[in-house]
């Protein structure tokens, strides 16, 4: 008799699988990009070092804010250092990014001042310190700009570019081997011969949603129900992946051989088979020579759900980034009764409507685990725990946002 877990005991279990050999690398810092850091990056520098312009101007002294005509003696672009010092009723013509001269403290905007030959007339005042960056406004010395365990943006990158960081160490994105399994099951292109046969979509989903969440891939394919073709498929995916991920194979069917080469012929440490969930109940989750193995139902909404359940937490883990599932709260429309007392989820559509999240079922299909157009246009996973109530319309319940881990 088969051992039914919690799902809380389950991911519990998950978060407590090692992946302390995770190893880094160093990158270019704009090949970099979606990958996570493994060092704090720190300032070495004030930015910006000096007082610097913020705009076009005259830089002056705020004593002569209220002076007529204030001397023009020199022109400061970008770039360059002006000899020429700032003292009483004079100015320097200042340009966006420029240092600010030496004894000006406040910088008229050109559009606040008239010319008159070489001279300078103030017609809209400005209060001290107008248009000047001061020192560290950016960041300062010594400050931590990015935290360990960040996953690296275009803002991660401009900062980096600004510190003069050339090549970042990362941590290396974990590898994982994807096949499905099934006689009736076809591959692309593959000709349909009797009306038994399904084509395989799910080892291509999978491949897609670890892609598109930062993990290398190998697909596989198709392995038929063999007990020997599995055993090599496992075999060979375990010498070169982190991580195996087959589905099909895990259920009660005479046919169902993955779950026997997991535990006879690989000897692998089956961690939980059988979680108290829906869809996914006969999800199998093992470890072999410091390698995961796991097990996915057949059908394609359960294989995709559990995936992302099981699966992308591990792509966080092994990435030693601060990712974490979309969890959010959201308000229900309709009422929505408990039929099963096991953790369950449940497409739904969903909308952010004045200033929260809204779900609906609106379109969404009834039926087996198999419909995985109910994850198409705007989802989320409505999720009940095992030990929760009928929902009521208007209650705040909790969702997993599918639109962000596409």
């Amino acid at each position: 008799m088969r051992n039914f877990i919690s799902y809380d005991e389950s991911i519990n279990i998950l978060n407590n699988i090692n992946t302390s050999k995770i190893t880094t690398e160093k990158l270019f810092i704009t090949n970099a990009l979606q990958r996570v850091i493994a060092k704090d990056v720190i300032a070495d520098h004030n930015s910006p070092e000096f007082p610097t312009s913020a705009m076009d101007g005259y830089a002056i002294k705020f004593e002569d804010i209220k002076n007529e005509n204030i001397k023009i003696i020199a022109k400061n672009p970008a770039g360059s250092v002006v000899k020429e010092e700032v003292i009483t009723n004079t100015c320097i013509k200042t340009f966006t990014g420029s240092l600010m001269p030496k004894g000006s403290d406040t910088l008229i905007p050109i559009e606040n001042v008239e010319i008159i030959d070489d001279k300078i007339k103030i017609i809209k005042s400005v209060p001290f310190g107008f248009a000047v960056r001061s020192i560290g406004e950016n960041y300062k010395q010594n400050e931590v700009l990015i935290k360990k365990g960040t996953v690296i943006g275009f803002a991660e990158i401009g900062v980096m570019a600004s510190l003069n960081i050339s090549q970042i160490e990362v941590f290396v994105n974990p590898t994982i081997a994807i096949a499905s399994t099934g006689s009736e099951i076809l591959d692309l292109g593959e000709t349909q011969t009797n009306d038994s046969q399904i084509r395989s979509s799910n080892h291509l989903t999978l491949e897609a949603l670890f892609k598109s969440n930062n993990a290398n891939t190998l697909q596989m394919g198709i392995v038929k129900d063999d007990i020997n073709s599995i055993t090599d498929l496992l075999q060979t995916s375990l010498l070169k992946a982190d991580i195996v991920v087959t589905n099909g194979g895990v259920s009660v069917g005479d046919y169902d051989f993955v779950q026997d080469v997991i535990k006879d012929k690989l000897k692998a440490e089956v961690l939980f088979h059988g979680v108290d969930i829906k869809p996914g109940m006969h999800l199998l989750i093992a470890l072999k020579d410091n390698k995961i193995i796991i097990a996915l139902p057949g059908f394609a909404y359960s294989s995709t759900v559990c995936a992302i359940l099981y699966v992308l937490p591990l792509i966080y883990k092994f990435r030693n980034s601060n990712e974490k599932l979309p969890i959010v709260k959201a308000r229900i429309n309709e009422d929505f009764r408990r039929f099963q007392a096991k953790t369950i989820f449940t497409a739904c559509n969903v909308e952010y409507i004045n200033n929260e999240y809204q779900i609906n079922f609106d379109g969404k299909k009834s039926g087996t685990s198999a419909i995985l157009t109910n994850m198409l246009e705007s989802p989320a996973l409505l999720i009940q725990k095992e030990n929760s109530q009928d929902i009521k319309s208007g209650d705040l319940v909790d969702i997993l946002l599918l639109n962000n881990i596409k």
